[in-house]
């Protein structure tokens, strides 16, 4: 019997998280079952996901019915609803989250309201009480890596919260994360703490900086880049994540039980039709490393998906693409920017359809 191609990334030092989530793929035991055979080592979830559960399936009605008269707001309920599926995920990764070296993996994450994301006090006071409502280890809670998320990420990591830091785009971005989870520990560590249980990802996204960016190579006559700008920013910032957690101050950190932040490959599904539909996995599978990927993108990459040790390879190469692009008068700064202004509203807007499918249903009962 051939080795299933998704656990075969692991071999390579790389997990492998899925992005999704529903009552219906924890209650009929395919999410069990994708742990079992495809080594799925987490689970991450965003605002537009459980609009997609909720709104598309009369699984939550119960709950939303029971909710109604507990809660002051639709926000409030629709967190109450999330939570029970969040804690019934992490009891099915405790078994991950046991394994040697403990607390590495079997993370599920719940992200603070978007509404949020600009918010750098309103989201650090809502990981506290979405943290302790959740109350299970292996959580963690996902901030948007906005400017004012820094504050709220090296807040909620000195208050000893795991964090998914989400919406990134940037690598100038990207080592301002660092930095805050780095802050945060040793915040935490100051304060008289132990930092041994705190983990952190940092997910950096892909295919949509290929989306914006490949028309504008076209109109360039760079064609030839299309597709390559998304996985040579990754490849330049796990550069990054080697230097900041090399350094003298992280070892430090490291001597008393922290853990690197890993970075997190997320918006992995090819949107371009012309792309394999396993371009983005494939690209950077390397150690120390994570991967959410779609359950589309998942069991296309168990079909014919290439597990290989990709992530190092062809650094001249990424240095290039984006020296290329930068000649050509492209400004990776300013769409990347671009692209976190409208992640945010790609999460707004199912996140109030979520709150009006909440408040019709509400009225049914």
């Amino acid at each position: 019997m051939s080795t299933n191609n998704v656990k075969q990334i692991h071999s390579f030092g790389q997990s492998i998280w899925l992005d999704f989530i529903d009552r219906q793929i924890i209650s009929t035991g395919k999410l069990q079952k994708l742990i079992d055979e495809d080594g799925v080592r987490g689970v991450t979830s965003n605002p537009a996901i459980f609009e997609k559960a909720i709104s598309s399936s009369s699984d939550y009605d119960a709950d939303i019915a029971k909710y109604a008269s507990t809660t002051s707001t639709n926000e409030e309920l629709f967190f109450e609803v999330a939570v029970k599926d969040i804690q019934a995920a992490a009891k099915l990764f405790e078994p991950v989250y046991s394994e040697e070296p403990a607390a590495l993996d079997g993370y599920v994450s719940l992200e603070v309201s978007p509404f949020l994301a600009l918010d750098a006090e309103g989201t650090a006071k809502q990981a506290v009480e979405l943290w302790e409502k959740v109350d299970r280890k292996n959580v963690m809670i996902k901030i948007p890596g906005t400017q004012p998320g820094l504050k709220a990420i090296r807040e909620s990591i000195a208050h000893g919260i795991n964090i998914n830091v989400t919406l990134l785009f940037g690598l100038e971005r990207y080592e301002a994360v660092t930095e805050a989870y780095i802050s945060g520990l040793e915040d935490h560590l100051a304060a008289g703490h132990d930092i041994k249980h705190i983990a952190s990802v940092a997910s950096f996204f892909l295919s949509r900086i290929d989306v914006a960016v490949d028309p504008l190579l076209e109109e360039k006559g760079l064609k030839e880049l299309q597709g390559e700008v998304a996985i040579a920013s990754a490849k330049k910032a796990y550069e990054i994540y080697k230097r900041v957690f090399s350094t003298d101050r992280w070892k430090a950190l490291a001597a008393k039980g922290g853990q690197p932040q890993r970075l997190l490959w997320a918006s992995t599904g090819s949107k371009n039709p012309a792309f394999k539909d396993t371009k983005y996995v494939e690209a950077l599978i390397g150690p120390e490393t994570v991967d959410t990927v779609p359950l589309e993108t998942l069991e296309a990459f168990r079909d014919h998906g290439i597990a290989a040790n990709n992530l190092e390879e062809g650094l001249d190469h990424a240095t290039e693409v984006l020296e290329k692009i930068k000649a050509a008068g492209i400004d990776l700064d300013k769409i990347t920017q671009q692209l976190e202004d409208e992640g945010i509203e790609k999460f707004n807007a199912p996140f109030e359809k979520l709150l009006k499918a909440i408040e019709d249903q509400k009225n049914k009962a």
